[in-house]
């Protein structure tokens, strides 16, 4: 299919849930063998047959936060970044809304992006919607793919909606229109999904942006605070267009979400483990169950570190998780099952915590983990196994006697991604229950900073490989952790 010149391929997935697969063995890399996923014959969720674009199997996603990643602010401005990230190795872009701002009853002196007054145009601050059209043309001919954040639970309070259409909001006993419940959202007013009216308005103003502007899929803000039948209704539609990427933002995890309307979700449960193995709350093995998950054929989990709410409102990846471990950690994000997110300034070892509603700008200067994130996208765009979805290779635990230590293999076409972590700040001995084999390392890293081949051309450097050549792999420093490949 081709919009504006650039081809979308497309994948057709059949009805059955899939396992985000683990097993729970030790295969050791010489002797590691390609294995089938095998799908359940019953299905514990109803599903149905869904298109999939194919580049979603090797997506990796960064999030754009327009406002803040310039001091211009603005669409032609953060267009010069797109060569840099492009040689970083992303694929993808996430663009934070970019929708014209609401006014009344905003927070702060620039509002929220989430509060929406129209649908069809862009906030002035970040251009036109030529520029941001001309900015969607330029990223696809440099083989990106862009997707919108959408906000469908709520609207502004100067959205034309509340006086041509006060019938598409939920209102209270007395008439009046309502702000989100449970939410300190007094900024926007809750939308009525019992009404179809208002439901094919939203599909229509989604399906503008892809129909006429080209992009490839959504974001969606607060799924969960939608009906899923919208969602599936909207994907279909869409998908007639031609196939999208959709990601939920759905912290009740549901697979129903994932059924049809979403390819992706957060994943909260290993987010959440992370962020209490950097505090010493967990240890490394706990993660392993939050790894074993049934997943609906096609969906794939979306693994981060950091995005716009937990930059702002929780603090900064140094304060979350501890500069020592932010190695370790990206590392396992990457090689585990589902795609990973970079957000904007994760390249930097940013201490700013973001303004949410007030212009500021990211740091840039340093690049402090562009090597590591160059490293890291080189290598999941280089090996099959490392794909996104069920075409990547099984999650496969290998054992050992240290809890702190986690190892786990992927493989696909005879090549097998090993990946070795001490989640721990200190030194650890670990006996595997049979010795884990490689025979080149890909990454290796620990709190003084990472060692990389050169992956780009294929060509591996001997020297890295040398570090680890005989090493049994029995004892790992702080933070330490090794990416291998046995073919």
């Amino acid at each position: 299919m081709r919009k504006n010149g650039y081809k979308t391929s497309v994948k057709r997935i059949a009805a059955g849930v899939l396992a985000a697969a683990m097993s729970l063995s030790l295969t050791a890399c010489g002797g590691a063998k390609e294995e089938k996923v095998e799908k359940p014959s019953e299905s514990p969720v109803p599903t149905v047959e869904r298109l999939q674009a194919d580049w979603v199997d090797t997506a990796i996603l960064y999030e754009v936060n327009v406002r803040q990643y310039t001091e211009e602010g603005t669409f032609q401005a953060f267009s010069g970044h797109l060569e840099r990230l492009k040689k970083m190795g992303v694929n993808t872009l996430w663009f934070m809304p970019i929708y014209t701002i609401a006014q009344e009853n905003k927070k702060g002196s620039l509002g929220s992006y989430y509060a929406i007054k129209d649908y069809y145009s862009v906030n002035e601050e970040f251009g036109t919607l030529e520029d941001f059209q001309e900015l969607v043309e330029q990223a696809h001919s440099m083989g990106f793919h862009v997707i919108l954040d959408w906000v469908a639970n709520h609207t502004g309070w100067d959205h034309t909606w509340i006086t041509e259409h006060p019938e598409y909001y939920l209102k209270d006993g007395s008439g009046a229109i309502i702000s989100p419940v449970d939410q300190d959202w007094d900024d926007v007013a809750q939308l009525d999904y019992t009404n179809p009216e208002m439901r094919k308005a939203m599909i229509d103003a989604m399906k503008y942006w892809v129909n006429d502007i080209g992009v490839d899929g959504f974001r969606c803000d607060y799924a969960q605070g939608v009906p899923v039948e919208f969602w599936e209704e909207a994907r279909t539609e869409l998908d007639k267009i031609k196939p999208v990427y959709m990601v939920a933002e759905d912290g009740t995890q549901s697979n129903s979400f994932m059924n049809h309307a979403f390819d992706s979700d957060y994943n909260f449960a290993v987010y959440n483990m992370l962020e209490q193995i950097a505090r010493g709350g967990n240890k490394a093995d706990d993660l392993i169950y939050k790894l074993d998950v049934m997943l609906p054929d096609g969906a794939f989990a979306m693994n981060f570190l950091d995005n716009h709410d937990k930059n702002t409102y929780d603090g900064t990846l140094n304060k979350r998780f501890g500069e020592d471990a932010i190695g370790v950690f990206t590392s396992f994000i990457f090689t585990i099952p589902g795609m990973p997110l970079i957000y904007s300034g994760q390249e930097e070892s940013m201490d700013l915590s973001l303004e949410f509603f007030e212009k500021d700008v990211i740091p840039f200067g340093t690049y402090k983990y562009s090597e590591l994130l160059t490293a890291l996208c080189t290598i999941k765009s280089s090996y099959k196994a490392l794909n996104n979805d069920h075409t990547g290779g099984k999650l496969v635990i290998h054992e050992d006697d240290n809890r702190k230590v986690l190892a786990y293999s992927r493989t696909r076409e005879g090549k097998t991604i090993t990946v070795v972590v001490n989640m721990s700040d200190e030194e650890q001995q670990v006996e595997f229950k049979d010795k884990i084999v490689t025979s080149q390392v890909l990454l290796h890293g620990n709190t003084e900073g990472i060692i990389t081949n050169n992956t780009v051309d294929g060509s591996i450097r001997e020297d890295i490989s040398e570090t680890v050549k005989n090493k049994d792999l029995q004892k790992l420093t702080p933070w330490e952790y090794y990416i291998l490949i046995c073919e």
